[in-house]
């Protein structure tokens, strides 16, 4: 884009943050790394999508190590890690995983833009931050939205994401408090899958009710625009109720398989699926961090202290009941 290839005043030092410079310069040759290394894994339709991001990524690049006058040629240990998983997803995914990636790719940097414009666009950052954020919107997000959008279903997404984090949290929770309550682990395992069972079949009923009345709602509000235009209603591509609600209860399986697994094998305590709960929580916690955008430290810590609660008080709750009903094991 021409703007972003003009020449902007160069702010002194005094006028902002050095680690924010730095930021911005390795998240850009980041995202140029990795939209080379895609390439070499990627379908000739989406060879041809990065061909067309990887000249805007390098513009931004290069703009900003003008801008800052700061110089880098190499990425952190962090971001290196974090590029050889991301292509690792691309190599096992294949096109999917790769317009996965993209699409997240582009939502981060956007809720990033966004954020410094919040704290920078009354300074001498303001102009330059505009300047990347029209090109941003205008072009690279567009490029990215293109190929993508008749791919990747974002509603699906969440509904596989929502479901397992909900089996999850929700199975443990109930592990935990039939531990303190039965003791005896053949208790704990029957209950559990019993639970598991039900709550999968309610996740399911529950997306399928609120995903069908989203459809009829649209449905209705489409007839109305097209009496009103007078003209016919064209059918829209939403997301399937049925498909929605087989998404949402086969992923809460998959979530409660983690804590009821120890079980199976022999954990006679809740340590053990506490454990291994909160190891798979920070990896669905990483992964919708990076799908949503999201700050991932915050996302994990958010769903850790979650699914802490969720330990503690479904185990002092066992410990309660079973002992105001003279339960024993």
């Amino acid at each position: 884009m021409d703007g972003v290839r003009g020449q902007s005043p160069r702010p002194a030092r005094a006028e902002y943050d050095e680690r924010l410079a730095e930021r911005l310069i390795l998240d850009e040759l980041f995202d140029l790394s990795l939209y080379r290394e895609l390439r070499r894994h990627a379908d000739p339709e989406t060879t041809k999508t990065l061909d067309e991001l990887i000249p805007i990524e390098s513009r931004h690049f290069a703009f900003w190590q003008d801008f800052f006058d700061m110089r880098r040629s190499r990425l952190d240990l962090g971001r290196r890690l974090k590029l050889r998983f991301l292509v690792l997803v691309a190599r096992l995914l294949g096109s999917l995983g790769i317009e996965i990636i993209l699409e997240a790719i582009e939502v981060y940097g956007i809720r990033k833009y966004l954020s410094v414009w919040d704290a920078y666009r009354a300074g001498p950052l303001g102009a330059a931050m505009r300047e990347i954020l029209d090109d941003e919107f205008r072009h690279e997000d567009q490029v990215v939205t293109q190929l993508t959008e008749h791919k990747i279903n974002p509603q699906r997404i969440r509904d596989i994401f929502l479901g397992l984090n909900d089996g999850l949290v929700e199975i443990l929770g109930a592990v935990s408090g039939f531990f303190a309550a039965f003791a005896n682990p053949l208790h704990v395992l029957l209950a559990a899958l019993t639970t598991a069972i039900a709550g999968a079949f309610s996740m399911a009923a529950g997306a399928y009710v609120a995903t069908s009345s989203q459809e009829e709602v649209a449905r209705t509000e489409r007839r109305k625009n097209a009496f009103l235009t007078r003209q016919p209603a064209a059918a829209g591509a939403g997301e399937s109720a049925l498909g929605s609600a087989i998404a949402v209860g086969v992923s809460y399986l998959a979530g409660a398989v983690v804590p009821v697994l120890p079980v199976v094998l022999g954990a006679k305590t809740i340590l053990v699926p506490a454990v291994v709960g909160g190891a798979i929580t920070v990896v669905v916690s990483l992964v919708l961090a990076f799908l949503s955008g999201m700050e991932v430290r915050r996302r994990v810590l958010t769903n850790l202290a979650i699914i802490a609660s969720a330990v503690v008080v479904t185990y002092l709750s066992g410990l309660v009941l079973s002992a105001a009903f003279g339960i024993s094991a």
